[in-house]
């Protein structure tokens, strides 16, 4: 993984906190996940209790990109933020 992919990724994880409007719930459970997958890789851990309604959209949202490579979660990651930034 190169270092600028890795500059680029961390960059367009602090500007998603700088976002003018609120994405739509779907498009947070997308960044999330892409996020997750791009940091840390392959899910892992229980899924949580059926009453943590958040917690798991976001371990399903996250469990969907499964076997993805984390430079291809970075990539698809960046480009969401962008695309979100105008």
């Amino acid at each position: 993984m190169s270092d600028e992919l890795r500059r680029q990724f961390e960059a367009a994880s602090h500007a998603v906190f700088g976002l003018d409007d609120r994405p739509d719930n779907d498009t947070l459970l997308r960044l999330y996940a892409l996020y997750k997958q791009g940091a840390e890789g392959d899910i892992r851990g229980d899924k949580p209790g059926f009453f943590d309604f958040v917690g798991t959209a976001k371990y399903e949202a996250w469990a969907k990109l499964k076997g993805m490579p984390g430079e291809t979660a970075m990539r698809d990651y960046i480009a969401l933020v962008r695309s979100l930034r105008g």
